[in-house]
């Protein structure tokens, strides 16, 4: 499983078994199970998949992209006050989830890292000045924190990386 050459990520489509993906987390796994398809049909939100390339029909991962505005009054002051004084573009990785028997191997951070270079591609064409991140619980804070994400606000589960920094 730690050998990445085997896996491919791509956008979510009809032919990936969705009802075999089991993470441990009930809201993630009902995410992919029933709402995915219409998040992407709706164009509220972009999923992706990793597969293995002997599987390809098999979730072994998946995180979600969208875009959203950052409130000045939400980020770190001294960033604040170098920035316009209106909402600024962030893209949203809203969920990332990697199946039960892919956990440890890696598979977390391969998805990061493509969605990381996805909104990177993007922001050539579109403004957007950070990734922000919604951590599930505080295992999920400390793993994107080890990739240089900072909390929004001391209230909030909300992390962001400004793309500058990458």
């Amino acid at each position: 499983m730690t050998d990445d050459t085997n896996l491919v990520i791509r956008p979510l489509n009809s032919d990936h078994y969705r009802p075999g993906f089991h993470c441990g987390v009930p809201s993630l796994d009902n995410y992919i199970q029933k709402q995915a398809r219409l998040d992407v049909k709706r164009r509220v939100s972009r999923v992706f998949v990793a597969t293995m390339v002997e599987q390809p029909t098999s979730i072994v991962g998946y995180y979600t992209l969208s875009t959203l505005s950052i409130e000045l009054g939400q980020l770190p002051q001294d960033l604040a006050r170098k920035l316009p004084r209106h909402p600024i573009p962030a893209a949203l990785l809203g969920r990332l989830a990697v199946n039960k028997g892919a956990q440890t191997h890696g598979v977390g951070k391969m998805l990061l890292v493509d969605a990381i270079k996805r909104t990177l591609a993007v922001s050539d064409e579109i403004a957007i000045y950070a990734m922000v991140v919604d951590a599930i619980d505080e295992r999920a804070q400390r793993f994107y924190e080890q990739f240089g994400f900072s909390l929004l606000s001391s209230d909030s589960q909300r992390l962001f990386l400004p793309l500058k920094s990458i």
